[in-house]
This record gives C-alpha cells, sequence and structure tokens, in this order.
C-alpha cells in the first residue's frame, strides 16, 4: 500500500506485560497516549499472568477508543497500526496482537510488528519540545524489571547488546528488596521515595563482580536477604526504625553496579553519548547519577519523560512510524511482516 509518510497517522498497541496502552502519533509527534494499569496484582505481590490476560482483553477496546477521542481522529484517518510482537508475557502479547491485526485487516491498513526493547531505546526520537534527540552512534541502557542491558546504537535500526544481565534483571533486585522490607508491589518507586530520605553509606554492600559489561543482581539480593535476617534476629523493630537508610544503601549500590558498567562501557567504546530507558529509568538514584556523571566525566546523556519510561505506546508508536517512513522511502510502499507473538524476542 503506497501511503505519504510526511502526513502518517499511526495508533500504537502494547500489551507485553501488565498495562494495556494505546497511543496515537502524527508522524513521530504523539497526539495521544493513554495507559490502562492493572491494581489486580498488588494483592499477588507480582503480575499474574494469566490474569494479565484476561484484564488486557476487558482493556483493549476502552483504551484504544480514548486514544483515538483525546486525539480527535477517527479510525477511518489511520495510515497504520504498529503493536508490540514481544518480549513480554505470551497470553498478554497475543491480546494485543489479535486485536492489532484484526483491526488492521478491517481497515486495509499496514500492520507493522515493534521489539519492545527497541521502542525503549528508541523512545527518545518522540518529537517532544524541549528534549533533544541523541545521534549516532550512542550507548543506550534498558532497566526494568525484565531486562539490564548496555546496548551500541549505531542506527535506528542498527542496535548490538555489548553487556546484559547473567541472571535477574535490576529492577527484579529492587523489586525482591522491597518484598524482603515489607513494602508492597511494585516495590521499586517506595524504595527510590524511602532512600531520598535515608543515607546511602549506612549500610555497605559488596558489589558481585562479573566479567566485561556483564551483570549480576541474584547475589546482591541474597546479600540483602542475609543482612535483614541477620538483623531482625538481633532487633526485631530494624527494618522500621532503619526504613530509609536501608533502602538508601541498596539504591546506592545498585546504581553504583549500573554506572561502574557504563563507565566501563565508554572506555571500551568511546562512545560519550548515553541514554537510559525502561522502567527502572524513572529512578531517582540512576537519573541523578548520569546528570553528575554529564557535569563531571563530559558525557552527553539523555532521560526519558517519565511518561515513556514504564511501558507506554508511544514508545511503540515512534518504532512503527520510523520502520514504515523508512520503508517507504525505500520501497514506496508497506509490506506487512506476518509477525506474530514472541515471548523471547532479542534485540
Amino acid at each position: 500500500m503506497t501511503t505519504n509518510s510526511t502526513n502518517c497517522y499511526l495508533l500504537a498497541i502494547e500489551s507485553s506485560c501488565d498495562d494495556t496502552a494505546a497511543a496515537i502519533l502524527h508522524n513521530d509527534k504523539v497526539l495521544s497516549n493513554v495507559v490502562a494499569t492493572q491494581e489486580i496484582h498488588q494483592q499477588y505481590g507480582g503480575v499474574v499472568p494469566e490474569l494479565a490476560s484476561r484484564a488486557h482483553q476487558q482493556n483493549i477496546v476502552p483504551v484504544v477508543t480514548a486514544a483515538l477521542r483525546k486525539a480527535n481522529i477517527d479510525k477511518k484517518e489511520l495510515s497504520a497500526i504498529a503493536f508490540t510482537s514481544g518480549p513480554g508475557l505470551l497470553g498478554s502479547l497475543l491480546v494485543g496482537t489479535s486485536f492489532a491485526k484484526s483491526m488492521a485487516l478491517g481497515l486495509d491498513i499496514p500492520l507493522i510488528d515493534v521489539n519492545h526493547m527497541k521502542a525503549h531505546i528508541l523512545a527518545h526520537f518522540i518529537d517532544e519540545e524541549g528534549y533533544e534527540k541523541p545521534t549516532f552512534p550512542f550507548l543506550a541502557m534498558t532497566i526494568s524489571g525484565g531486562h539490564t542491558q548496555i546496548v551500541r546504537v549505531d542506527d535506528y535500526f542498527e542496535m548490538s547488546v555489548i553487556g546484559e544481565t547473567i541472571d535477574d534483571a535490576v529492577g527484579e533486585a529492587f523489586d525482591k528488596s522491597a518484598k524482603l522490607l515489607g513494602l508492597p508491589y511494585p516495590g521499586g518507586p517506595l524504595v527510590d521515595k524511602w532512600a531520598a530520605k535515608g543515607n546511602p553509606k549506612a549500610f555497605p554492600f559488596t558489589k558481585p563482580k562479573v566479567a566485561g559489561l556483564n551483570f549480576s543482581f541474584s547475589g546482591l539480593k541474597t546479600q540483602i536477604l542475609y543482612f535483614i535476617q541477620k538483623q531482625v534476629k538481633q532487633n526485631p523493630d530494624f527494618i522500621e526504625q532503619n526504613m530509609a537508610d536501608i533502602c538508601a544503601s541498596i539504591q546506592y549500590t545498585i546504581v553504583g553496579i549500573l554506572m561502574d558498567k557504563l563507565k566501563k562501557a565508554v572506555k571500551q567504546t568511546g562512545i560519550t553519548q548515553i541514554a537510559i530507558g525502561g522502567g527502572v529509568s524513572a529512578n531517582s538514584g540512576i537519573r541523578n547519577a548520569l546528570t553528575q556523571a554529564k557535569e563531571n566525566l563530559g558525557w552527553k546523556t539523555y532521560l526519558p519523560k517519565f511518561e515513556y519510561t514504564t511501558d507506554n505506546a508511544a514508545m511503540i508508536g515512534i518504532v512503527g512510524y520510523l520502520k514504515f517512513s523508512q520503508e517507504l522511502k525505500e520501497k514506496n510502499t508497506y509490506t506487512d511482516t506476518g509477525a506474530h507473538a514472541q515471548s523471547r524476542l532479542k534485540i
């Protein structure tokens, strides 16, 4: 189908985990970005896949309708539909994939599959007033509940992972630590809030030694567990009396691990442009560390808007637009790839 990419209205759908999201983009500008969160998982202390997929089925039509309404766009004006094909929870992905395919077929418009992790990186290319876009090449650090990676980005779709976690993701380390402290799910943001009131050097934790640019957080989680158990045995009120200092110390250690690897990556590649993405990129500790690196190390750092850090459809939309416009430029048409949901999908 031949379409003018300079006047592209695109619907984007994101359903990789427990947030149902839809966005409307006009080229690279976001007109609406709607997210429906699933609070039901809080009582279980984590995302329950079956409940997540059921909630997506309930939410997807209202969310898409709200996105179209907020953008003041009729569905017949859409040029294409982009959707998250993976990685993520398969049941959740299937809901978004099936809806996107059905709607694209009904409207007879192109369907564009998007890699969720690439979207976290390319969210930096959304046209936002006051936000500068990175130039190639740059290093991206994707940090979330399921991923921790350092990615070399040479072009929109030329990316290579140069470092990643060998076990747990950084977001999981935050959430599991919060659970040990009795904080509700999701605990990562609560650790961040408590950390702002505490002494980051009150309780020193040992950083794991991992070769190269890879990460490991399982040992740190175990270390925190044993520390808490020991202190509580001696003083049952230890957590309550020291919550801020404990959280500050945990956050200080985790941010230190991330920054050490970033510094090593900069030294190895010579690239001093750093962009972050993923849910943990909302953490104030990592944002402050990158701001300091910009001032002290001469890095050029790119921090996403908070609404583009957690799972959202705007980031899916920008990747969809970039893929759409690139293929139109090369072939004057866009061909549906026939992509399907993939729970394990790499950059």
